[in-house]
């Protein structure tokens, strides 16, 4: 007898789905018009289930009998889109040995392009017997985990692709999805907290009018909360715990199907790149949200536990139940495998091609390089990206760290790699928190990092350079507080960082005092006017430009509520006019945003200037005591923009205004000499951090000579040259 489900359309005989051999390629499900092909890998099983789900949530099981290259497969006629999977895998459960098979636990497809349902904590997701984790529990977890979808999408890109816009044009600014619109009064609320809402005009166009040209968007791909959270009554917020490497995190979504979160990002990505906006997506392929051997089994740990993830132990006998974690979070994806190496670039592929993302930003990237032990620039991970006709071509940006030893990497990883500078990061709080480092780690800073990425012929643009990001304070808090508040996180205050370079301005917490409130507001404005105006590429933290407050938590991962979430109802417009004027600023002068480091060499034709110069209070350039004076908390640094050394895309030499930008850090004004001949005949005065917006109520020309910095300060000066007498032939 023959039926068929109302909301699949699968066709059943008996009870029974129709089988066919099916293909081993590609991974995944996938729908031909006329049915759907299964395939998934699994080296050490014993035997695979296929489990299709009606709208009722009634199971029915497959073997799939089919296995060719350890991928087993079969091919379902009459299967399509909208219907509901995933797999029940046997073999033997031996912890020990890293074997963690355990056919009552419904595993997620890796390879699923969309998931419906949510976890729900019981002791049924559990793979092990809470009492003695060598056997196995025979409870059912499948009404308490997600499922795969079956999709077909046939979205109107209509013409869209990848924008490509230069690194050095580039501002990135990290945004949260949900934590972006949640609060948004512009957003209709059934959009708010999702792809549409990211989409919004009302929040495009804050993005454009502020000038940025690429979102960073927290972890997009489907992910679930721990069970430490859970229990507390807590969600994860960030999404750093993946558990589906192909699909959109589902609760972003809008939409009512399943089917309709992939229609839902793309239409998102498609209005980003109309806005002239790109799309970099954080990535987590370093774990997953599987935890150490006490969490769930969602996916990888019951397909294939050693086949998946780094285990203790290398010889026989050796105990393998214990997982190798260089992430912190309880395991370590083992990409030395083929089939996880697989799993990742097929991954990466599918972002870019059918997702039309721009680029990948590799969370705690170090432990994807690790060969064996260290972490290792000839790896696997590297060569297969590199080589990579489509991965290769688009922005790979690396936290080049991981909590391993050996996994603090930054400058270390090969080109074409740019990375997040946490040396950039540290240099500029300890500047403005006063710590007495003087100006020379600066001078680096400014300028793109050289002593970290010119060695190995990358460019200023290899270094994202930022001060604030998701993970630690907001930018209002890095100068509220000294200490953390993170009680909310239920773990005692003991989780975030407590070394955070950082200063609260005389005063721990809010304050009703002005001077202080005062101070604090130029102390963001000097943050983020030294990370406007240095080479590299910057990156902005949403809300930062706002004045958005945490109320001092730096760990807010488990906080999706009013912590994290944007509050669009307090927002500092100043300090928005501020960041939108230095970014204009930047936007407007290439030599604000070299594609090539500085030489300090003499720039031809200018009677002596350099392209890079540096200058003590004095007016005299430093001297090489000046730069190991620690003690020293005032710098000029002079750009030439006479002296860039590229060309635009026609050949033509490039050339641009000349900038004398000064950084105050001390507290006190100071008493400074602009230089005249050959360097100015004269400078405007066109960023000042002392002003709410940073300009000048009125146009402010200085001649060379004596000048005075307010204390804790930054002054961005054009400089102005007299008209040249034109030649007379004789």
């Amino acid at each position: 007898m023959l039926r068929v489900d109302a909301q699949t359309g699968a066709r059943w005989h008996g009870g029974t789905a129709e089988v066919w051999p099916g293909s081993p390629a590609p991974l995944g499900a996938h729908w031909d018009g006329t049915g759907t092909n299964f395939a998934l890998w699994s080296a050490g099983a014993s035997g695979v289930d296929l489990c299709l789900f009606d709208a009722d949530g009634t199971e029915h099981r497959q073997q799939l009998q089919e296995t060719t290259h350890q991928v087993w497969h079969g091919r379902l006629p009459g299967v399509g889109p909208g219907q509901r999977y995933g797999y029940r895998v046997h073999g033997p459960h031996d912890p020990a040995s890293g074997a963690r098979y355990n056919p009552a636990k419904l595993l997620l497809d890796p390879y699923t392009r969309a998931v419906d349902g949510e976890l729900v904590l019981d002791d049924a997701l559990f793979g092990h017997d809470r009492h003695d984790p060598n056997l196995a529990d025979p409870r059912d977890s499948a009404p308490f985990v997600p499922r795969g979808v079956v999709i077909h999408d046939s979205f109107p890109w209509d013409g869209d692709t990848r924008l490509d816009t230069p690194w050095s044009d580039t501002v990135v600014y990290e945004v949260h999805v949900k934590g972006a619109t949640m609060l948004h009064p512009d957003v209709p609320p059934t959009l708010r907290g999702t792809y549409a809402g990211l989409a919004h005009p009302a929040f495009v166009e804050h993005l454009v009018s502020l000038g940025v040209t690429a979102v960073e968007l927290l972890p997009v791909h489907h992910f679930v909360s721990e069970p430490h959270l859970l229990r507390r009554g807590l969600t994860n917020h960030w999404g750093y715990n993946t558990l589906g490497y192909f699909a959109p995190h589902a609760a972003y979504s809008s939409a009512g199907s399943a089917g309709g979160q992939v229609t839902e990002f793309k239409a998102m990505v498609k209005a980003l790149h109309a806005a002239g906006i790109e799309v970099i997506l954080d990535v987590v392929y370093n774990h997953t949200a599987e935890g150490d051997h006490t969490g769930p089994t969602l996916s990888f740990k019951g397909i294939d536990n050693a086949g998946y993830y780094r285990l203790g132990g290398f010889g026989a006998g050796d105990d393998r139940s214990r997982y190798t974690d260089y992430t912190g979070c309880g395991n370590t994806l083992d990409v030395r495998r083929p089939a996880v190496l697989g799993l990742l670039m097929d991954s990466l592929r599918y972002w870019v091609t059918e997702m039309h993302v721009d680029g990948f930003r590799f969370d705690l990237a170090s432990a994807l390089a690790r060969s064996m032990h260290d972490v290792d620039r000839l790896s696997a991970f590297f060569d297969v990206v590199h080589q990579d006709p489509v991965v290769s071509t688009v922005k790979l940006i690396a936290e080049p760290w991981d909590v391993g030893e050996g996994g603090y990497q930054v400058g270390n990883f090969p080109p074409p790699w740019t990375e997040w500078n946490g040396k950039y990061r540290d240099t500029v709080r300890d500047v403005w928190s006063g710590a007495r480092v003087g100006v020379r780690d600066l001078a680096y800073r400014l300028t793109g990092s050289s002593d970290l990425y010119r060695s190995d012929g990358r460019r200023p643009f290899a270094s994202v350079n930022f001060i604030t990001a998701h993970d630690g304070f907001t930018m209002a808090d890095l100068v509220t507080y000294e200490q953390k508040r993170n009680e909310a996180n239920g773990e005692d205050n003991r989780d975030g960082e407590s070394h955070n370079r950082n200063w609260n301005c005389g005063v721990e917490g809010p304050t009703d005092d002005p001077a202080v409130t005062e101070l604090r507001a130029r102390q963001v404005r000097n943050h983020l006017a030294t990370l406007l105006l240095s080479t590299g590429v910057p990156m902005l933290t949403a809300g930062d430009e706002l004045g958005r407050t945490q109320g001092g938590n730096n760990n807010a991962y488990c906080q999706d509520n009013e912590v994290s979430w944007i509050d669009w109802g307090a927002i500092d417009a100043d300090l928005w006019s501020f960041v939108a004027h230095a970014v204009g600023l930047r936007r407007r002068s290439p030599v604000l945003r070299q594609e090539a480091f500085f030489e300090g060499a003499e720039v031809a034709g200018t009677g002596g200037t350099r392209d890079l110069a540096w200058f003590s209070p004095s007016g005299e350039q430093l001297t090489s005591s000046d730069w190991f004076d620690t003690g020293l908390q005032t710098v000029g640094m002079y750009l030439d923009g006479r002296g860039i050394r590229h060309r635009d895309q026609r050949g033509r030499p490039v050339v641009d205004d000349s900038w004398l930008i000064w950084l105050h850090a001390g507290a006190d004004a100071v008493d400074v000499v602009l230089p005249g001949d050959p360097w100015g005949d004269g400078y405007e005065l066109v960023l000042a951090t002392e002003y709410p917006t940073g300009q000048p109520p009125r146009p402010t020309a200085l001649p060379p000579g004596p000048a005075q910095l307010p204390g804790r300060s930054v002054w961005a000066l054009r400089v102005l040259r007299h008209p040249q007498p034109e030649a007379h032939a004789d």
